[in-house]
């Protein structure tokens, strides 16, 4: 069996058509983030490394890949908000991950509408089902094993405020389906939808 298993060292290439480790690691939740700067200028970007890594207090993360415009805005202010990407709002999604300059608002470029947030001055995707408010814990650059340093930093943040469409609440339970929530998936235009169909349940086994 291990004769068959397709084996590289990503330091010497993959040698595949495309790079397989995003897709491996996936289907991923994806951070659409907003932010504004300290001049008042909108920014919206998805990034497909993103997830949550605590309860209490609720925590999420995201990557930025290169010293992007939403690492710049939350360098300054300290604060973002994450939003829902979903089924009806994939293609605005997007159209704001297109590469413009700073001064461009892809809110405007996507159709989507901001609206205020309640504890801090990033807005929100007023058409997203549900939002996160954040303050900044850490912004981590990334490094090698070797401790050499990599163009990519780590943003996370506690999650201080979360909206969610009354609609996606049953009897106080959310409805993971019903959002419609969309995940990153590999190759360079793969997205996935869950459904009904995909869900199974597993109790975590007790002790004795």
């Amino acid at each position: 069996m291990q004769d068959e298993m397709y084996y590289y060292e990503p330091a010497r290439g993959h040698g595949l058509r495309h790079d397989p480790f995003s897709a491996i690691v996936g289907p991923r939740p994806i951070g659409w983030i907003s932010s504004k700067d300290d001049e008042g200028r909108l920014n919206l970007a998805p990034y497909s490394f993103f997830n949550a890594f605590n309860y209490v207090p609720p925590i999420i993360g995201f990557s930025s890949i290169g010293r992007k415009d939403s690492l710049a805005n939350i360098e300054e202010t300290g604060e973002f908000a994450w939003n829902l990407a979903t089924r009806p709002l994939a293609e605005a999604m997007n159209q704001s991950c297109v590469a413009v300059a700073p001064d461009v608002d892809e809110f405007v470029l996507s159709g989507l509408t901001p609206t205020s947030s309640r504890l801090i001055s990033a807005p929100r995707v007023l058409e997203s089902p549900v939002s996160f408010e954040c303050r900044v814990c850490q912004i981590v650059q990334l490094q090698r094993a070797d401790k050499v340093l990599v163009q990519s930093w780590l943003v996370l943040g506690e999650v201080i405020g979360v909206h969610i469409e009354q609609s996606l609440l049953t009897d106080g339970i959310y409805d993971t389906v019903a959002a419609e929530p969309i995940l990153r998936g590999g190759g360079t235009a793969d997205y996935y939808q869950l459904g009904p169909e995909s869900l199974f349940k597993m109790h975590r086994p007790k002790v004795g």
